[in-house]
């Protein structure tokens, strides 16, 4: 089974940074990394959303085999690995923008499916100033600690727990609807995307950094170290 948390230690050699919702923008990623961007030392996390809406959501895969890309599961992601087994109905599929998925071949439709289960719904990353948390929708836990717990102990879980844990992940607003300011114990930092904004968008300890780049707006990019954006 796919670990649905994944720890990465501390970059000691280059500089980790995440980047908002890619949604098939993967040429656009790539220029914009460009200036500042050394793949022989830095990493890149991913809050979600590899697929969907731009023009390349094929290239996920590609970018997913990268040794310095590492991503966790958002709602479009998580939709294209259930459409191959028939889990969505294709007209809200392809207005949530799975059209480039629906007439491919079902085995190119599978190996889409075997690449985003494959992704956890969580990240944490140990920089200089502490544990940094990555989800795509939000932690809607009081503490990070007890989000991680859940996703260790996954097979004492209830089905039903299971897919209330996955909703909350990867499709929840309530934090950035209602401007909660609390912070999640347990982590220096939660990034997140999910929910486009303007700016990036800091609640408490939450920071929102899905500007909207498959809508004719640039990435947004976080320092994990700083946790400045850019």
């Amino acid at each position: 089974m796919t670990a649905l948390i994944q720890n990465f230690g501390r970059n000691t050699v280059g500089t980790d940074y995440a980047v908002g919702d890619i949604h098939g923008c993967f040429s656009k990623l790539e220029k914009a990394l460009a200036p500042f961007f050394d793949p022989t030392k830095d990493r890149l996390f991913s809050v979600g959303d590899l697929v969907d809406r731009g023009p390349e959501s094929v290239r996920a895969e590609e970018f997913l085999a990268l040794p310095w890309f590492h991503a966790v599961k958002g709602n479009h992601d998580d939709m294209a690995e259930r459409w191959p087994e028939g889990n969505m109905e294709q007209l809200i599929y392809g207005m949530n923008g799975g059209a480039w998925n629906i007439d491919r071949t079902h085995d190119e439709q599978r190996e889409t499916a075997a690449a985003m289960s494959a992704l956890p719904l969580a990240i944490e990353v140990e920089t200089a100033g502490g544990l940094v948390g990555i989800v795509h929708a939000e932690c809607a836990y009081p503490s990070w600690d007890i989000f991680r717990e859940m996703l260790l102990n996954w097979d004492s879980l209830t089905g039903k727990n299971r897919k209330q844990i996955e909703e909350l992940a990867m499709w929840h607003r309530d934090r950035i609807t209602m401007k909660t300011k609390s912070l999640v114990e347990g982590v220096r930092a939660v990034i997140c995307g999910h929910t486009p904004v303007v700016e990036p968008v800091v609640l408490g300890n939450v920071h929102y950094i899905d500007t909207g780049a498959c809508f004719d707006y640039g990435f947004t990019f976080i320092n994990l170290d700083t946790l400045e954006t850019f």
